[in-house]
């Protein structure tokens, strides 16, 4: 495993994000107590020397993945975070989830690899030429279905089975995804703010994730380490 030298972010940068903001008190979840700093006017601070510790403890256990070619599924579950996931696991060449998780991805994982099937065959049809003999009504009809079904499924092109390891950008808004992680017992990383329940998720990030800034910085010094696994 490749030595990572910490802080992966300057604490100065850190701040400027905003990372440290937490919620508001008043929806405070009491598991997320070890990681809040303070209270200043009603709002959780969360204490980033922690979140520097945990990032580098998710990114070590993420690298010993990736070196042992684990399969590793990246799912955003808000709009703030899609952008930096789907670069993450692009270039990682892992699949990815962007921001409706559907039910059964994992726990009904045959039924959702047959629509991923489906999608790649019409694809290929569309690009044989097959799609010639409908008139237009019949090819817009199709155009439509498998543009829906790009946005649903293209991320999980290479979901070939089940993941070792499931990456959440925001364990709060991503429960459902870490719901099916969790009944099929797979190891979690993900970002946890003050309102999210940490308990279950092996490898918790505390963190604003509602900040784009703050989201950015973290993937990026995910990416910047775990792709020189794959460049090694």
């Amino acid at each position: 495993m490749s030595t990572i030298q910490s802080p992966l972010i300057p604490y100065e940068d850190m701040l400027k994000a905003g990372m440290h903001f937490g919620r508001r008190r008043t929806v405070f979840n009491p598991a997320m107590k070890s990681f809040v700093f303070t209270v200043r006017d009603g709002i959780c601070i969360i204490d980033l020397l922690k979140t520097q510790e945990k990032l580098l403890l998710a990114i070590e256990f993420l690298q010993k993945n990736l070196e042992e070619g684990k399969l590793l599924l990246f799912v955003a579950p808000t709009k703030q975070s899609e952008e930096g996931v789907k670069a993450l696991a692009d270039t990682l060449g892992m699949p990815y989830v962007l921001n409706r998780w559907l039910g059964g991805t994992l726990t009904n994982f045959k039924i959702i690899n047959a629509r991923v099937k489906h999608m790649e065959e019409m694809e290929r049809q569309q690009a044989a030429g097959d799609w010639e003999k409908y008139n237009k009504k019949e090819k817009l009809g199709l155009e439509r279905e498998l543009k829906k079904m790009g946005t649903r499924f293209g991320g999980l092109r290479k979901l070939t089975r089940i993941p070792d390891v499931m990456f959440v950008s925001s364990v709060k808004e991503g429960k459902l995804a870490v719901a099916e992680a969790r009944n099929l017992k797979l190891s979690v990383v993900g970002i946890v703010n003050t309102d999210a329940n940490p308990k279950g998720i092996q490898y918790p990030i505390p963190a604003n994730e509602r900040s784009k800034v703050s989201l950015d910085l973290i993937l990026d010094a995910i990416s910047l380490e775990l792709s020189k696994i794959k460049k090694a």
